[in-house]
């Protein structure tokens, strides 16, 4: 018997998926750190801004290669457009306004990750920059930061240091609050903060010596 090919898929309306138009599909990355005792997000500028002096940020982003998962376009241009590996992003939303790209219609699969600054390598066509102080940047990379420090922030309101901001090793409760001020954007009540994280920490034993005031008790995070 001769073979046919197979019949390409049709919907209820007889079209194929050629049939419809495509929009171009880009990963855009926020990776947020604390620096100097605030929150702050990774910017980078293209290889022609930097050639033209142009003064253009944006967050470290790159278009879907074909065959190629989100993840791994989200790491690839991590390391290529930031010098930066290692990270573990997740996905973070959706950006899909038809005008939010100048270049046509593009989607963004926007993804976030938070590190130690150490983690962050600086170069010529990166920087570091309060969340607070946003330079003017292209598309709605602006929205896609206010939604990644929302998620943080939601993040570490029920968790402490759920993200590993801290040294590694125990800490005292003080630097943990200090560093849940620095993410939250404001002064936490300490009273407060430890009571509300205290279930989930575990006291070593041990005490922290030579530091300003009386020793103070070291704790671990739970699991």
């Amino acid at each position: 018997m001769p073979v046919t090919s197979a019949q390409p898929y049709r919907d209820s309306h007889g079209k194929t998926l050629e049939d419809y138009p495509h929009p171009s599909v880009a990963v855009d990355t926020a990776v947020l750190t604390v620096v100097d005792g605030a929150l702050a997000v990774l910017l980078t500028r293209t290889t022609d801004a930097v050639a033209d002096g142009r003064d253009e940020w944006r967050l470290p982003g790159t278009f879907l290669h074909e065959g190629e998962t989100l993840r791994n376009a989200a790491l690839r241009s991590l390391r290529e457009k930031a010098g930066v590996a290692g990270l573990h992003p997740r996905q973070l939303r959706v950006f899909d306004a038809p005008d939010r790209d100048d270049r046509g219609w593009v989607l963004s699969v926007a993804h976030v990750d938070a590190v130690p600054v150490e983690r962050v390598p600086g170069s010529d066509r990166t920087r570091l920059v309060g969340v607070d102080d946003l330079p003017q940047l292209k598309y709605d990379h602006d929205e896609i930061v206010a939604t990644a420090v929302t998620d943080l922030r939601e993040r570490y309101a029920r968790f402490p240091d759920p993200a590993g901001l801290l040294p590694p090793g125990p800490f005292v409760i003080r630097d943990l609050r200090a560093l849940h001020e620095a993410v939250a954007g404001r002064r936490l009540n300490p009273d407060t903060f430890r009571r509300s994280v205290i279930e989930q920490l575990r006291a070593t034993g041990e005490m922290r010596k030579g530091v300003r005031g009386k020793p103070a008790e070291l704790f671990e995070r739970v699991g």
